[in-house]
């Protein structure tokens, strides 16, 4: 069965809100064996949404709605399907006791527009909504199928995981399961990374293999078919291997993880303490680590030290360090991440210092970077870097490499044992 996910919202369109409601659905059809070849979104106009309808009937088997189910004018979707479908819409009780229900425990008036929530379409199997006030429903219509769902997603969501899936699951032909995994690396560009494994990406039949560039990053999301989910597991599996034989050095995690998430994880497990001495991003890598729960356990502390005064001062880096190579060194970055380890008497430390831009500094160009990492018990490394971007984007990227610089080493001094 092969599916489209049509999105009714004017405000997607204007792009007040971000459509997260397709992606909930792709994920959840994949698990089912459902293919989504196409995600469309309409605005609040009957003609329009008609002629989606038109064009997804000649692609699709199943047509999924999300949105336009409520009582204003603007809500068309029940009607226009109606219309497209030549039923006719009738009232649900069940909905409606429901609805009313709602309107007494809240103490507040209901409108009679609200009543248009009830409506639903004459034979539908109505799927009941456990969080809102319109249900969905699923009809059938010659060879299509129709599934309209609410467009908050507070309602969509359980209401499909809890009535869709299983309508959905008993017209569904295939017994085929579709199972992916995110690969995710880092310090490797998208083009070098096709390179090394173009002859697989040639040759993708199942599992197919779908490169994606992020922000400074690059994932893989590979995807499998079988009946047998294990078996499409362990097609995953053999898929990754080979991919890892070529690329594997910057393989840093899987699926929804990110750098920070890997490095607070990695820290926890080892039990290792970090800090951070910061110039050039100004205290952005404490507040990313930070945002994860449970960090307090391997988070010391920090130092914003934008000014060669505090990086004096504070973290006693030497006067003619600063004199005869500049806060933009590597002879910098490397007191700072010692002397902020050693100071805060943690097992890490980190360093930042570099040119975010948009003027250069002490004759470096902008997007010099210099990301010192002092571990105990191991010799202190800097990296170089020459970022290309805006400031904003260069501080971000220097955070991502100072996080993927200590996993690395982190790894090395692993194998090393």
């Amino acid at each position: 069965m092969n599916a489209e996910i049509i999105a009714v919202g004017s405000e997607l369109l204007l792009g007040q809100i971000v459509n997260t409601n397709a992606r909930f659905l792709s994920q959840q059809l994949a698990g089912l064996g459902i293919n989504v070849y196409f995600h469309t979104v309409v605005g609040d106009n009957a003609d329009r949404l008609m002629s989606a309808i038109e064009i997804a009937k000649n692609r699709a088997k199943l047509i999924i709605f999300t949105g336009g189910l409520g009582p204003t004018k603007d809500d068309l979707t029940k009607e226009t399907i109606a219309r497209h479908v030549g039923k006719e819409l009738v009232m649900d009780q069940t909905a409606l006791e429901s609805i009313e229900l709602y309107f007494k425990r809240t103490n507040r008036v209901m409108t009679e527009n609200n009543r248009k929530q009830a409506l639903v379409l004459k034979g539908s199997h109505i799927l009941p909504n456990d969080h809102g006030m319109a249900p969905g429903m699923v009809v059938e219509s010659g060879s299509h199928i129709y599934m309209l769902l609410p467009g908050p997603p507070k309602e969509m969501e359980p209401m499909f995981l809890q009535y869709g899936c299983q309508a959905l699951a008993s017209k569904n032909n295939s017994n085929e399961k579709i199972v992916s995994r995110v690969l995710r690396f880092f310090g490797i560009g998208e083009a070098a990374l096709e390179t090394e494994i173009i002859d697989l990406i040639d040759a993708q039949s199942n599992p197919t293999i779908a490169p994606l560039a992020g922000d400074g990053e690059v994932t893989l999301r590979l995807t499998a078919k079988h009946v047998d989910e294990h078996i499409a597991l362990s097609m995953l599996d053999e898929m990754e291997m080979k991919i890892n034989q070529r690329v594997g050095q910057f393989l840093y995690g899987y699926d929804n993880s990110s750098l920070l998430g890997e490095l607070a994880k990695t820290l926890k497990e080892r039990k290792h303490t970090i800090t951070a001495a910061e110039s050039l991003t100004g205290g952005l890598f404490q507040q990313e680590l930070t945002s994860i729960a449970g960090v307090s356990s391997v988070f010391k502390g920090g130092v914003v030290c934008y000014s060669n005064e505090v990086k004096q001062q504070v973290l006693q880096v030497k006067p003619e360090t600063l004199e005869k190579h500049g806060a933009v060194s590597e002879q910098c970055a490397k007191e700072l991440a010692e002397n902020a380890a050693r100071l805060m008497n943690s097992d890490i430390g980190i360093s930042f210092t570099g040119v975010a831009g948009p003027d250069e500094l002490e004759g470096k160009p902008v997007g010099t970077v210099f990301v010192g990492i002092a571990i105990k018990g191991r010799a202190t490394v800097v990296e170089k870097m020459i970022l290309a971007g805006t400031r904003e984007a260069n501080r971000n990227r220097a955070v991502k490499f100072g996080c993927y610089f200590i996993l690395k080493n982190l790894k090395e001094s692993q194998n090393a044992k």
